[in-house]
């Protein structure tokens, strides 16, 4: 009785893995307690890896890995809005709960977010790795469209949620969705960075390996804009002076983005 008192008095965790981002806290609370990237890192060179004094861990995760993008190979484990590679989200799950929150999610109920056509595989296999590595007292599965609405007070309506691996059209009716009417393309954030860099690349900057990648998103994030016109920004950007930026690399080198910032 004791338990089961404690079990309904306990804050449920609310975890939403996106492709790019990992955005986790408490069910009630204004803003999640914990945002990092979703991606691990993977030591390139072990031998220099060990001779640096705090860096000799396997694996490294989230904004630690982005500032060691040099020294690791950098691997996202969510494609497309679907798990792909289910050893290093575990890993990415235990460090949200042990590391970033510091919580026994043994002791919260989950909800867990999922993108709209998950295959149902993989959300089985989400509950088994949640019930079994991880031995939480009870779980939901939700998908995120359907708590977007939820969040602005409504549960009928259509939402359009562009994120960074998957870009979704999903009709809500009373807080359902729709299945044989959602529309899903695999065009979305990381595929804007992906041509981007292949305009860079033809102007004479090569970005190849995955830690430059992540260069490039920033120079995406800061740097580039939607044209209204592009046709008619083309001209001017060959009539008028100053439309390039500059953007410094973390070497301190400096390079010019032109028309690219809105080509991409």
């Amino acid at each position: 009785m004791a338990e089961e008192e404690s079990f309904l008095n306990a804050k449920a965790l609310v975890v939403d893995n996106g492709t790019g981002i990992s955005k986790n806290g408490f069910a009630g609370e204004d803003q999640p307690r914990s945002v990092f990237p979703t991606l691990i890192g993977y030591p390139k060179y072990e031998s220099i890896m060990t001779d640096v004094e705090h860096y000799t861990r396997e694996y490294y995760i989230g904004e630690e890995a982005m500032q060691l993008k040099g020294v690791l190979k950098l691997m996202f484990p969510v494609e497309h809005g679907i798990i792909e590679d289910w050893t290093a989200m575990e890993k990415i799950w235990h460090y949200t709960f042990y590391t970033d929150l510091r919580i026994d999610p043994s002791e919260h109920p989950v909800l867990l977010t999922e993108a709209p056509l998950n295959p149902r595989p993989n959300r089985e296999k989400m509950a088994e790795i949640m019930f079994e590595t991880f031995n939480v007292p009870a779980l939901y599965v939700a998908m995120q469209a359907v708590l977007s609405l939820y969040a602005s007070g409504r549960t009928t309506g259509c939402v359009i949620d562009i994120g960074d691996g998957v870009s979704h059209v999903v009709p809500i009716f009373e807080g359902f969705a729709l299945s044989h009417a959602i529309q899903r393309i695999d065009l979305a954030g990381r595929d804007i960075t992906t041509y981007l860099q292949r305009l860079l690349r033809q102007k004479g900057y090569s970005f190849t390996t995955s830690a430059e990648k992540e260069i490039v998103r920033d120079i995406k994030e800061k740097l580039c804009y939607v044209a209204i016109d592009p046709e008619k920004e083309m001209m001017l950007s060959k009539k008028v002076a100053g439309m390039e930026k500059s953007y410094m690399l973390p070497d301190g080198e400096t390079i010019n983005v032109g028309v690219e910032r809105f080509l991409a």
